[in-house]
């Protein structure tokens, strides 16, 4: 029987009260003249896959670990309250009584970060997730597109918050950044902030629609700037979305942005991660980059659906050395 050691387990669940990034005045000489070397951001994320293998218990642990950061999500058009109150109890019992037992964390609390859904559902998951302390995040701003007027996407975050999201996951508007027009980008984030309150503010910044991993970095930069607790790649409905090297582009600019104010921003990659193989990945790739302290919940989310099975899956691989059908692992 296979047991993860015990301080892996209790940094599963940690979330550390930070301070909250207030953001900045708008600095455009502080990213204005940053250009990126493809090739080198792609050289080094290939390394990521390659520098560490995770074997066992190990491997083990890190996928406790992964699944404590999922935003577990359903953002399609047939969601129901039914299939988001299914999401609920998954996101409270992420793993089957057996699995847990075989690791030995059955004593220990282990959920997934948050649940994400459209507006007209929060208040179906805020009731369903009630007493678990699992927050409740809500896509906003006419996600995925974003193509409505200002007025209508502040309305909506603050309806949103009004109605229980504690988390509200916006998207920018991508023409501002293809234009360059990154005064209206700041401006735009800023009043998303005060929409917000004390709802936390992610920022999506569809990496894949951005044009250039330069326009990548500059966006960060002025969304952390603006005040944001988390910039996100990927809305998911783009033809590409997370990918290891606009992540690394973006840490680092995270890295960056807390060395000179000493405000910690949270990452969360976004679309096509379904592999608990990825997912370890983009742990590593973390913990590389911005060390062991990002490794929770508070700074660091998946946002996924089907990579809660699939880990689910190969940890009663680790537990019964064979593999189950994926039909016996569902998410909602």
């Amino acid at each position: 029987m296979a047991h993860t050691s015990q301080s892996n387990v209790h940094s599963i669940r940690a979330h550390e009260v930070i301070e909250r990034n207030p953001g900045m005045n708008f600095e455009p000489d502080l990213f204005g003249r940053i250009r990126i070397n493809r090739s080198a951001v792609e050289r080094r994320a290939a390394t990521v896959a390659t520098r560490r293998s995770l074997k066992k218990d190990y491997q083990a642990a890190w996928l406790l670990k992964a699944l404590s950061c999922i935003d577990l999500t359903t953002l399609a058009g047939d969601d129901t309250p039914g299939k988001v109150r299914r999401l609920c109890q998954k996101a409270r019992r992420p793993l089957r009584r057996d699995i847990l037992e075989g690791l030995g964390v059955a004593e220990f609390n282990i959920t997934t970060a948050a649940v994400c859904v459209y507006h007209n559902l929060i208040e179906t998951a805020v009731r369903e997730l009630e007493g678990s302390g699992i927050p409740v995040a809500a896509v906003s701003t006419g996600f995925p597109a974003g193509q409505i007027p200002l007025q209508l996407k502040l309305a909506q975050v603050r309806e949103s918050v009004a109605a229980g999201a504690a988390e509200i996951d916006i998207v920018i508007s991508r023409a501002l950044v293809l234009t360059g027009n990154w005064q209206g980008l700041y401006d735009e984030v800023r009043a998303y902030r005060e929409a917000c309150g004390d709802a936390h503010l992610k920022t999506i910044l569809a990496t894949g629609e951005l044009a250039t991993l330069a326009n990548v970095a500059k966006a960060s930069w002025v969304c952390m700037m603006a005040g944001a607790d988390f910039i996100k790649t990927s809305t998911g409905k783009e033809s590409i979305n997370a990918t290891l090297p606009y992540s690394l582009v973006m840490v680092r600019a995270i890295r960056d942005y807390c060395e000179l104010t000493g405000y910690q921003i949270g990452y969360k990659p976004a679309g096509g991660i379904n592999k608990s193989k990825d997912a370890i990945n983009y742990l590593i790739l973390m913990k590389e980059e911005l060390g062991n302290h990002w490794l929770t919940p508070t700074l660091f989310r998946f946002g996924a659906s089907s990579l809660l099975g699939d880990i689910e899956r190969q940890l009663e691989h680790h537990l019964t050395g064979s593999y189950s059908a994926q039909h016996r692992h569902p998410v909602s």
